[in-house]
């Protein structure tokens, strides 16, 4: 392999420990290589659609992720990421255990968007509702062709619960989440990507191959600086600029201050490092 060329993929093995917090998991699939992990939502008749029991399994994947893992896959079975909210389950909900419910979306997709790594996520086929605010807590997003976005909450009389109020709205900006609520609008894979709602567009069927790709570069970065940037990142964005810059100040020194990080800068500057090139 040259210098310039890519590396070569990894090869995923299905991951089932016979014990554990993550063993008898069967609405998600696990899968890892190395130091990278991959979760497939595991209920393509349904469209990968969220009920309880899948989002209790997922959040159960990210509260108990291998300490070696660096960095996590997310993508969904079958032909779609995710259909979003189950909605078989909501019709009887009282308005208490509707908040109830809400909130335990609220904390599954802070352990994703807050974790220990960061996390790609790979969009195919619809990425509705609940499914595109799982997404949105990922810190990449590569889109396949003829991926498709929407919140319907509006149309079906509810509203969004799962943090999108938050996050996608930042992404995208108010207008539009607006004007996708109130009217139903589908953003298919190219006006997703124009509106941010994916980092990278690949031609369908490539998306997993492009989040391996991503994942080998992240998991070969500092632990440290990957956690600063997902963890620092979405903080500073909150506060005003002179909190924000304080706050970088201090990251900034407790990254430089990393053995691993001082090794970096070291392989720079005697020329073993690779150097910053266009890709």
């Amino acid at each position: 392999m040259t210098q310039n060329s890519p590396p070569s993929l990894p090869d995923l093995e299905r991951f089932d420990p016979a014990s554990g917090a993550l063993s008898g998991l069967n609405l998600v699939r696990l899968e890892r290589s190395g130091a990278i992990f991959h979760l497939r939502l595991n209920r393509p008749a349904k469209r990968n659609s969220v009920s309880d029991e899948m989002l209790r399994q997922i959040h159960t994947v990210f509260l108990n992720l291998p300490a070696d893992v660096r960095v996590l896959i997310l993508s969904g079975e079958g032909e779609h990421f995710s259909a979003g909210l189950d909605l078989s389950e909501v019709s009887e909900r009282t308005v208490a255990e509707g908040i109830h419910h809400s909130r335990a979306w609220h904390a599954c997709f802070e352990s994703i968007q807050f974790g220990p790594v960061p996390v790609i996520a790979v969009l195919h086929g619809a990425v509705v509702g609940g499914g595109l605010e799982l997404a949105a807590s990922a810190h990449l997003r590569v889109s396949e062709a003829g991926t498709f976005y929407a919140l319907p909450e509006g149309t079906r009389g509810i509203f969004v619960g799962g943090g999108g109020s938050v996050r996608i709205s930042r992404l995208i900006g108010t207008a539009l989440m607006t004007d996708m609520m109130l009217t139903g609008r589908v953003l298919d894979a190219n006006e997703g990507l124009a509106a941010s709602l994916a980092t990278y567009l690949v031609p369908a069927g490539e998306g997993l191959a492009k989040a391996l790709e991503l994942a080998l570069r992240i998991a070969g970065n500092a632990p440290l600086s990957n956690y600063a940037i997902t963890q620092a990142l979405p903080r500073i964005g909150e506060m005003s600029p002179a909190e924000g810059l304080f706050v970088e100040s201090l990251m900034s020194s407790i990254a430089q201050g990393d053995e691993a990080a001082k090794e970096r800068v070291r392989a720079f500057l005697q020329k073993r490092a690779a150097k910053v090139e266009r890709r």
